[in-house]
């Protein structure tokens, strides 16, 4: 076995073997020292002996150990190029490739990009994705945690050990990059984070394309490179079918629950192809709403805790199969729009909450960051990278699946820093006032994207209070977003339909009071899920009579 005499202190050798190193690539893999020769550090534990060998198979050099079992290191005359570890221990013997001799594959461009928090291809640079790098087929992952002290990837591919796959620093963007060759697509992994005060945690990648079904926790490789769209005919004219003077029906639907298939189970993408799609167009709608199918952890929340914002939700299928059932949807004439919730998400301990250690997508006081309501984090909205995360989501979704719209839920808790807060539990904005400036830019912000890069497309706010000018144009003074949800006229007719008969005389203002402000919005009528929920039945049900006059209100209501 070659001698080699170590250029590694000993506490260095013992950081990596911890997997408490902030930097193991300026010390592991191939680096060309000051006589001009090479030296391979390789950390392979478990191996009593390692070899350095040739993609071929054939023997470069054996490798002195520098620390028995884990540590390996060979001298070279010249660069080794694309080597291979091949190592055995006892009658054991294994070959791999060595990550650290990989280069990055995040280009300056994209660090400054993402420190600047303007991005908008988010997904394309951070994740996990399949790829060919530097010759060899693998996956990059890339994930934002500046404050964290070592981010590692762990999974079945590496016994979960955070020691192993130690990612490196990209400049001063916050973000840890690693290439590991030979994985593939449907591998599960999640980031071993080492924070400052030196606790580790297990975290699910925020940009994850799949994750496992619930109660499982860990992300899921996908590919999600290369549609073959057939929808072409239906882009290119849904601009006409959602101008504000177009009839638009929309139906709401929660997947999961609208049939199920064996055993209980939630349809899949493909039976919700075959079987909703022609059932709503049937029907006359022009547009499916979902109600949220971004990943979320609690089957009670219906979607409305996300924790994985670019993954559709395994209960359903994968990604492909999302795409799938979209094109079928245009197939048939139908829209799609998509519940889009940016105004929390859930405290899980797998999620983004405290991600790196700090409130990283969150806010550190719970009078700015915390919905009492709902038992969920804020969006730090006047963080950059964190605006920019949430908009590069929204054009992810409008790219990538086509979707037509997005709904975005809750828009006044995001509005208000006051909202369902008492006196003392909220601070005020900058300027003394109630209204959060930032969420206001962040959804300017959002609807200026949207649609700048997809004009065919919409959003609508479920919002409501009276806040002017939601659906103005961000340059008129407006948050820009094409409808918004009609809550007060849902609220005052259905409190109308509810009254005995004899008594509606009393409560016609109930029925009229919406045209006196019907023209000041880009309006949607909204019969929503929201009020079937909580004991409050069906619609049909609040109305009062015999079934027969029950039904022929529900009937005279649809019309009205």
């Amino acid at each position: 076995m070659a001698t080699v005499a170590s250029t590694l202190r000993p506490e260095e050798i013992d950081a990596i073997l911890a997997g408490t190193h902030a930097n193991p690539f300026s010390l592991l893999g191939p680096h060309r020292q000051a006589d001009g020769r090479w030296r391979v550090i390789a950390h392979v534990p478990g191996a009593e002996a390692v070899t350095l060998t040739a993609p071929d198979g054939g023997a470069l050099a054996p490798m002195a150990p520098l620390r028995a079992g884990a540590l390996f290191a060979a001298d070279l005359a010249s660069d080794p190029g694309p080597y291979r570890l091949s190592a055995r221990q006892g009658t054991a013997a294994w070959t791999l490739d060595d990550p650290y001799r990989f280069g990055p594959v995040l280009g300056a461009q994209d660090e400054h990009f993402i420190a600047e928090g303007t991005h908008l291809r988010l997904w394309q640079v951070l994740g996990a994705r399949p790829c060919t790098h530097e010759g060899a087929s693998g996956v990059v992952f890339a994930v934002w945690a500046p404050a964290a002290r070592r981010v590692s990837v762990v999974g079945d591919f590496n016994g979960w050990d955070g020691r192993r796959h130690v990612m490196r620093w990209r400049g001063s963007s916050g973000v840890a990059e690693i290439f590991i060759p030979g994985l593939e697509a449907g591998i599960t992994y999640k980031y071993e984070i080492l924070d400052a005060a030196g606790h580790i945690c297990l975290k699910a990648d925020p940009v994850a394309f799949g994750a496992e079904h619930p109660p499982a926790t860990a992300s899921v490789v996908r590919d999600i490179r290369g549609a073959d769209w057939t929808d072409g005919d239906w882009m290119a004219g849904r601009a006409a079918r959602h101008r504000p003077d177009a009839p638009i029906s929309i139906y709401e639907v929660h997947l999961p629950s609208w049939q199920r298939g064996d055993r209980g189970r939630p349809l899949s993408w493909d039976a919700l192809a075959e079987r909703l799609v022609p059932y709503a167009a049937d029907l006359g709608f022009t547009h499916l709403e979902l109600m949220p199918i971004t990943e979320y952890p609690f089957d009670g929340s219906w979607g409305y805790q996300p924790i994985g914002l670019f993954a559709p939700t395994s209960r359903l299928g994968g990604p492909d199969g999302f795409r799938r059932f979209v094109a079928a949807c245009h197939g048939a004439g139908l829209g799609v729009i998509l519940d889009w919730v940016v105004g929390h998400f859930p405290t899980d301990a797998h999620g983004l909450a405290r991600f790196d250690g700090t409130a990283l997508y969150e806010h550190e006081d719970p009078r700015e960051g915390f919905h009492q309501d709902w038992n969920t984090l804020i969006f730090n909205y006047g963080r950059r990278e964190v605006q920019n995360y949430l908009v590069a989501n929204a054009l992810y979704w409008l790219e990538e699946f086509h979707l037509d719209g997005l709904r975005v839920d809750a828009v006044a808790s995001m509005l208000y820093r006051d909202y369902s807060r008492k006196a003392g539990e909220w601070l005020p904005n900058a300027q003394g006032g109630r209204e959060n400036l930032e969420a206001i830019a962040f959804l300017q912000r959002m609807n200026r994207e949207v649609y700048a890069h997809h004009p065919g497309a919409m959003t609508l706010a479920e919002e409501s209070t009276a806040w002017p000018g939601v659906s103005r144009p961000v340059h008129h003074g407006g948050l820009g977003f094409g409808f918004k949800w009609n809550m007060g006229w849902m609220n005052d007719t259905l409190r109308y339909m509810g009254e005995e008969h004899e008594h509606r005389r009393h409560h016609h203002n109930l029925m009229t009071f919406g045209l006196i402000y019907a023209f000041s919005e880009h309006f949607i009528l909204p019969l929503s899920h929201d009020e079937v929920v909580h004991g409050k039945g069906s619609i049909l049900n609040r109305m009062p009579g015999y079934d027969h006059e029950r039904f022929a209100n529900l009937r005279a209501y649809y019309a009205f």
